[in-house]
């Protein structure tokens, strides 16, 4: 595997409050490759928006290091950090627009700055909002522009200095469902037509799925579990990643006679078997009903994933030709316990970390 294009080793940080000493951070250790578009994920809180500001150090870590396309940014000069963050760029929740400029006022002001001059300027502006769709604002103010578009505006403004990477800070939190997914779809494109590499701070499991092809799931301050996305949906290893890969299961009024219910099954269905009516012909195969307790289906990306729990028949000679035919089509399971939760047990079976 190539060099990541970010490396964060070891990294800690601490604020210094009134009530006495925070950790933000605990030894977070993080490699991103190029051209990635990475989610880190977490609940409010869990330290997500300050790791994202260690990476261009906004946030200078108390511990650890930092590197950048295999430069180590820690203990640069406040002039020679400039000149690497230019090849980095970030998009806020907020979208952080000058009110006083028009859209193209605020693409151009990072070629301002870099000393581009105005023909060089103007004929990239013109680009990028063509890229954003945005041609027909051109001269339109922040106070005139919808929240999609004033995010398309950032995004452009990002994409001025030619970065390799964009930090994406809540990018999408202030916007409405439909424009979410606008703004999720042009980020994706950026990422793969431009090959720019994203990292994407969020508390939405939708962005990580609509966006993402690796995620790591950050809580009080540590990184959890890591990994492909279509990975940690099909067998999350912590309890922090299922309540957040599947909050309806993990939020699902458990009724009291729960012990009662045998012979459970956690189902995992890729792109292979997700459109399969495995569950039906397993009913008129063997010819004993199940008891469909939960069910998820899901697009991470361009794939089909779903994750469904099950209780098979109580008497164990059919319950096990029911695990055989599932085996025999291609579906991970993994049995769940009678004391446990749905969210307990991840789909590869029990681990030490179930109980984290």
């Amino acid at each position: 595997m190539s060099e990541p294009i970010i490396s964060l080793q070891g990294v800690t940080k601490e604020f210094d409050t009134k009530s006495g000493k925070v950790v933000a951070l605990k030894d977070i250790n993080l490699d991103i490759q190029k051209g990635d578009s990475y989610g880190i994920i977490g609940l409010s809180g869990a330290g997500k928006s300050t790791l994202v500001r260690t990476i261009n150090l906004l946030e200078q870590p108390t511990e650890g290091k930092v590197l950048f396309d295999g430069h180590l940014l820690t203990g640069l000069s406040s002039k020679e950090l400039n000149l690497q963050r230019r090849r980095i760029s970030m998009i806020f929740q907020q979208f952080n627009l000058l009110m006083q400029r028009d859209a193209t006022g605020n693409i151009s002001f990072p070629l301002e700055i870099a000393g581009s001059s105005k023909a060089e300027t103007s004929k990239k502006v013109k680009e990028l909002l063509k890229v954003v769709d945005l041609e027909e604002r051109a001269h339109s103010y922040p106070s005139q522009l919808s929240g999609g578009q004033k995010q398309r505006v950032a995004i452009a403004r990002a994409l001025a200095s030619d970065p390799e990477v964009i930090l994406c800070d809540e990018a999408t939190s202030a916007l409405d469902p439909k424009t979410t997914r606008s703004i999720l779809s042009l980020l994706r494109q950026i990422n793969e037509e431009r090959g720019i590499t994203l990292v994407v701070i969020t508390h939405e499991m939708e962005v990580i799925k609509q966006l993402c092809n690796k995620v790591a799931v950050i809580e009080n301050g540590e990184i959890v579990e890591r990994g492909e996305v279509s990975e940690v949906f099909a067998r999350p290893k912590t309890k922090a990643a299922r309540r957040l890969f599947f909050p309806d299961s993990a939020e699902m009024e458990v009724p009291a006679t729960r012990t009662a219910v045998k012979n459970r099954l956690r189902l995992a269905f890729n792109e292979q078997t997700a459109y399969k009516p495995i569950i039906a012909n397993m009913i008129l195969e063997i010819g004993e009903p199940v008891n469909m307790l939960y069910a998820n289906m899901d697009a991470l990306l361009d794939e089909q994933k779903g994750q469904m729990v099950i209780a098979l028949s109580d008497d164990k000679r059919i319950a096990e030709k029911q695990k055989a035919y599932l085996i025999k089509e291609g579906v991970d399971f993994t049995e769940i316990p009678e004391d446990s939760d749905y969210y307990d047990y991840p789909v590869n079976g029990p681990t030490e970390e179930v109980n984290n």
